[in-house]
């Protein structure tokens, strides 16, 4: 009988924070920019040259720990780790070992056997490196210090996790945090969060730790459980043979579905940590902490208690809407002036989204005002307009943030609901296509339909169905 294995997994997760300039210099953090160009001495590492902490990361780091239940270390302190590699210009990486910022926290994550909390076992500041791209055709690297000195949070996991799915819930938790503290942007594909995954197995019911190996370069969702998956079946093969796990870092490639040995894993002494002579201790004082704590936001568990109270909406439309701050934040402000959150839920979930997933959009992306979507929601609400030009206009909306009252007086998509006028065109209708009558008056219902269709098309969409409904049947 083959052996049963479990499967253990801690994250270091990298957080690229949302400030606007760098943790130790006044240089840009912004994504993008001609290599080279966001860049100071400090940041590429000149001799002589000295960091500044940027107090806004202290906060961010402060943030993420309260809302991830960690205590806070009043009392921090930066270190140098010491590495050589041609995008760290310093030959070192100022970081945190000794006394990081945030300590022994937890995020809760659902799973199909209940709720379970996922230990973080620390929070610490860091700077970005820079960025080697590698040139194929004149065979050599180059070298992008524009993300040299972005400042960073790693977010360092318990060995808590122990399939694919509870690592994509914990890491979907982390990231909806953080986007509604504002920290972060937390965008995967370009890099502002990264997931390093530790990984090990072992004989069921075993409580000692196997070797565990650790995999870089996963920027989706997706090769993260991949990866998962065919680490796990690599170390369990060599088990099976009797072969040890070597503790390495691995890299994965996701086109081949596979990873290989990058470098032997390093311990802490091999990188000479030592107190960072340049920067003082941080101390964070009652006060400043208190002033942290209470410009914290309403997180998403908050929401949906509040949303479930307040407005009435469905379960899963509330889930959906507070699955992204943006939407959320949308949604409120679109209730707030129209004072009818249903309405609001439908638009979002329907319309709003069969859009954005027509133009390849995410949440973030998202332009018009809620003042306009409120004004549209009440233009259909008092039957200015009727359902099907609502959408017309919506799609307007949508695109170019137009406000739907002006748009629709300009281009006369009033309803029309005056009774002569949609008279005399259904009788126009009705003459036209006396065989339609015929059928109707013989039974078939379909035929109603098709008079309908034929009046609003003659009224270019603009009449009130109610009323071509009501009238249609009395001269029929």
């Amino acid at each position: 009988m083959s052996k049963q294995y479990e499967t253990v997994i801690g994250l270091e997760v990298h957080v690229e924070l949302a400030t606007r300039t760098k943790i130790f210099c006044s240089c840009s953090t912004e994504f993008g920019g001609a290599p080279n160009t966001h860049t100071c001495p400090v940041c590429t590492g000149m001799p002589g040259s000295l960091p500044v902490l940027n107090r806004q990361v202290v906060e961010y780091a402060a943030a993420v720990g309260l809302a991830t239940n960690c205590t806070i270390n009043q009392y921090c302190k930066f270190d140098r780790k010491n590495y050589f590699y041609p995008d760290n210009p310093q030959n070192y990486q100022i970081s945190q070992l000794y006394e990081p910022i945030c300590r022994n926290g937890y995020v809760e994550i659902d799973t199909p056997s209940g709720p379970k909390k996922i230990g973080i076992h620390e929070i610490h500041m860091e700077e970005d490196a820079g960025k080697l791209i590698h040139d194929e055709w004149e065979d050599c690297s180059l070298v992008d210090f524009n993300r040299s000195g972005v400042p960073l949070i790693e977010i360092v996991s318990e060995p808590d996790m122990r399939n694919a799915d509870e690592v994509i819930a914990y890491l979907d938790k982390l990231r909806l945090i953080i986007q509604y503290l504002g920290a972060s942007d937390c965008k995967l594909q370009e890099g502002s969060m990264r997931a390093d995954v530790n990984l090990s197995v072992r004989e069921a019911g075993s409580s000692k730790l196997g070797t565990r190996t650790e995999m870089k370069n996963l920027n989706s969702f997706k090769a993260i459980a991949r990866a998962i998956e065919g680490e796990r079946e690599r170390q369990i093969e060599l088990l099976e043979m009797g072969k040890a796990v070597v503790q390495e870092t691995r890299r994965w490639d996701d086109n081949k579905e596979a990873s290989h040995a990058m470098r032997s894993k390093e311990d802490a002494q091999d990188y000479r940590y030592f107190p960072e002579p340049d920067l003082p201790p941080v101390v964070i004082s009652d006060e400043w902490l208190q002033e942290i704590r209470a410009r914290q936001p309403e997180l998403r568990s908050e929401k949906l208690i509040r949303y479930k109270k307040e407005f009435d909406i469905p379960d899963y439309d509330a889930q959906i809407i507070t699955g992204s701050k943006k939407l959320a934040d949308l949604f409120e402000a679109t209730t707030a002036i129209c004072k009818k959150p249903k309405k609001v839920s439908n638009w979002l979930m329907v319309e709003t989204m069969h859009l954005m997933k027509e133009h390849g959009m995410e949440p973030e992306d998202l332009r018009f005002s809620p003042e306009n979507l409120a004004a549209l929601i009440d233009l259909t609400d008092a039957g200015t307009i009727n359902s099907s030009v609502a959408k017309d206009v919506f799609e307007k909306v949508f695109l170019e943030n137009v406000d739907p009252e002006r748009y629709v007086d300009e281009h006369g998509l009033k309803m029309v609901s005056n009774e002569g006028e949609l008279r005399s065109v259904i009788e126009q209708v009705m003459a036209a296509n006396p065989q339609s009558v015929e059928d109707y008056r013989s039974g078939k219902e379909k035929a109603m339909g098709f008079l309908v269709g034929q009046t609003m098309r003659a009224m270019k969409g603009k009449a009130n169905p109610a009323m071509v409904n009501q009238i249609l049947k009395e001269l029929l």
